[in-house]
């Protein structure tokens, strides 16, 4: 659990106490007739302002925790991916959902952000399922496709593709 959420939770925690406390104190003071109707419902109003602020403001860090935890796992899954891509040279796709003990699509999905993020240089045949790092440069001086020698074409930002075999080059 990262700090946020735990300061989420111990505050909302807190606000539950505050509340029960007020409670309990509130109702042994009317119980006792030391406090009469009109004060109880005051004190209880004073009390709900703190009690609202510790439960509403624990809750958001709380939830505000969970999506920066997802975030970070994400970045984390990416980093993964290039650490595997950029040590082994190649590998597939589904060697690397697997590896990685997620979807195909995830895969595919975290090749385009990282080529979006100009973090990642290479070229994918996703009809054989594969994915090359390669360096840049070389890249930069392609004409011809690697995997069948077509011609490739501008395919999107930072995207060259094979108009014959579908074999897309990603561009840093």
């Amino acid at each position: 659990m990262n700090s946020s959420r735990l300061v989420g939770l111990l505050l909302t925690i807190a606000g539950v106490i505050v509340a029960v406390i007020a409670g309990l104190w509130i109702a042994q003071r009317v119980s006792n007739n030391d406090m009469p109707g009109d004060a109880a419902v005051l004190a209880a109003g004073v009390f709900f302002i703190p009690v609202a602020l510790l439960v509403g403001f624990g809750i958001y860090m709380y939830v505000q925790g969970g999506a920066r935890a997802r975030e970070e796992s994400e970045m984390q899954k990416q980093r993964q991916l290039l650490d595997i891509l950029r040590s082994r040279g190649q590998v597939s796709v589904n060697n690397m959902a697997l590896e990685m003990n997620v979807p195909v699509s995830t895969v595919q999905n975290m090749v385009h952000q990282l080529v979006g993020l100009q973090v990642f240089s290479g070229y994918v045949n996703w009809k054989d399922g594969v994915l090359y790092s390669a360096e840049a440069s070389e890249l930069r001086k392609l004409d011809k496709c690697k995997n069948c020698g077509g011609e490739i074409t501008l395919a999107g930002k930072g995207i060259v593709a094979c108009k014959y075999c579908g074999t897309e080059y990603f561009l840093s």
